[in-house]
């Protein structure tokens, strides 16, 4: 199978986008306020009020619907996946489709095939995360029901073991954010099917957007500053 160069083009910038973002996005966060940062400062408050609650119910109900989000995205994502695969069966008619659609690049088939496996490995990458992250949000679970009772809010040990509940927490959304993102690129993907420059576009589209999303959103900027807020009470203070 020989592959052109636009089509290696695009392929290497759309595993550099994603990589590249990945790692990009994990090293700013430990120095700017984005989604993950504040909400790691969240958790951390979250977790540090559970120790001081005798009534843990309402954590249970939150964990719960975090859960059920995810569990959504863990079943559709291997309906998605059984789709793929039975493309395999129908390239003959994938490529019809794909020779009708206006300006696209002339279908290969053994090309089209691989544009498949990769579609196949994005969402096999998206189950395995989605499913991890269902296991972590288990552990936060367990860690709540393990933690003893402290009225008073005082205990050093428990205000880090706390810590660590939000840490585990943390690893969860992250998984989370990993399986989500495999949807945001699988789109950029999808794109491959009609040419390569198209999915070069789209790759970097996607690397735009979920910056846009992660550090400069509305969002980003309000839970900053319902940060800073909480920050200026005392108990808050304390405990920090």
């Amino acid at each position: 199978m020989v592959i052109s160069w636009s089509d290696s083009l695009a392929l290497i910038v759309f595993l550099i986008s994603w990589v590249g973002y990945t790692s990009f996005a994990r090293r700013k966060a430990k120095t700017t306020n984005c989604i993950a940062r504040v909400m790691h400062q969240q958790r951390i408050l979250w977790m540090s009020q559970v120790i001081a609650k005798e009534v843990r119910v309402a954590e249970a109900a939150l964990l719960a619907n975090l859960e059920r989000n995810i569990a959504f995205f863990a079943s559709t994502t291997l309906l998605v996946l059984a789709g793929v695969l039975t493309l395999f069966s129908q390239v003959e008619k994938l490529e019809t489709v794909i020779a009708s659609i206006p300006f696209t690049a002339p279908p290969n088939h053994a090309l089209v095939q691989v544009k498949l496996g990769m579609l196949a490995g994005i969402f096999v990458l998206a189950f395995f995360q989605f499913t991890w992250s269902m296991r972590q949000y288990g552990f936060v679970n367990v860690m709540i029901g393990a933690v003893p009772l402290d009225k008073t809010g005082t205990d050093k040990n428990l205000f880090a073991y706390a810590r660590q509940m939000a840490v585990v927490q943390d690893q969860a959304a992250h998984s989370y954010n990993y399986g989500l993102r495999s949807y945001y690129y699988s789109m950029a993907a999808l794109c491959w099917f009609i040419h390569p420059y198209m999915f070069i576009v789209a790759s970097l589209f996607v690397v735009y957007t979920l910056y846009q999303r992660e550090f400069n959103s509305k969002a980003v900027i309000a839970i900053t500053a319902a940060q800073a807020h909480l920050e200026k009470n005392p108990l808050y203070v304390r405990k920090g």
